[in-house]
């Protein structure tokens, strides 16, 4: 079973007098909300966890999401980079594109990342970091690897079903937390954008 969490670091407070009502894309994904997050296999008990404290939370929950989406689509990604980085860029994850449905695919219908006849790949990059968290999708079944992980140490492997339910229920969980600690931040167009862009499953 995947359990997917987050702690937010003290070392990297967010700026004083932020304005969360009018906060942009930008600052919400880069300037704002930094700790650490984990991905853990609770029957195995083993995790993927970051230990940097400059990792904006909000942001690698967005980009998994659109990395979640990014394997079930189609044709084949070239790169399927997720960025999350204080202070950076996010290449392909900037929020304001819809989910992507392939070309014929009709709603109801399986998606092409099930039935392709090869593995598909996708990564979220950090940019303060070389290190990347790595995707691999074959079929049904989704296998996660980390930079940071020992040598020869096995993948987290997870059904693609359960990764995006477990993904959509942390981004949605996390922006709870975040609008009930930050007067205003529920007010910003983009927090509502975001959530109906990747409702719960």
């Amino acid at each position: 079973m995947l359990d997917i969490g987050y702690s937010l670091s003290r070392r990297f407070p967010d700026p004083p007098q932020t304005d969360y009502r009018t906060a942009d894309v930008r600052a919400l994904r880069h300037d704002l909300f930094s700790g650490d997050v984990y991905l853990a296999d609770t029957e195995a008990d083993r995790e993927l966890s970051t230990a940097w404290g400059w990792l904006p939370v909000l942001d690698f929950a967005w980009a998994l999401c659109d990395t979640v989406e990014l394997l079930d689509a189609g044709p084949p990604p070239a790169s399927g980079r997720g960025g999350v980085s204080p202070g950076g860029t996010s290449p392909g994850f900037a929020g304001e594109v819809p989910p992507r449905r392939s070309q014929g695919e009709k709603p109801g219908e399986v998606p092409p990342g099930s039935r392709a006849a090869g593995p598909r790949y996708a990564e979220v990059d950090f940019t303060e970091s070389t290190d990347r968290m790595r995707f691999e999708r074959r079929f049904g079944w989704v296998d996660i690897t980390a930079d940071w992980s020992a040598r020869g140490e096995p993948p987290l492997t997870f059904q693609h079903t359960e990764l995006r339910r477990e993904a959509r229920d942390f981004l949605h969980d996390l922006l709870a937390d975040l609008t009930d600690m930050h007067e205003g931040l529920a007010d910003n167009p983009v927090v509502w954008t975001l959530r109906a862009r990747f409702p719960r499953v």
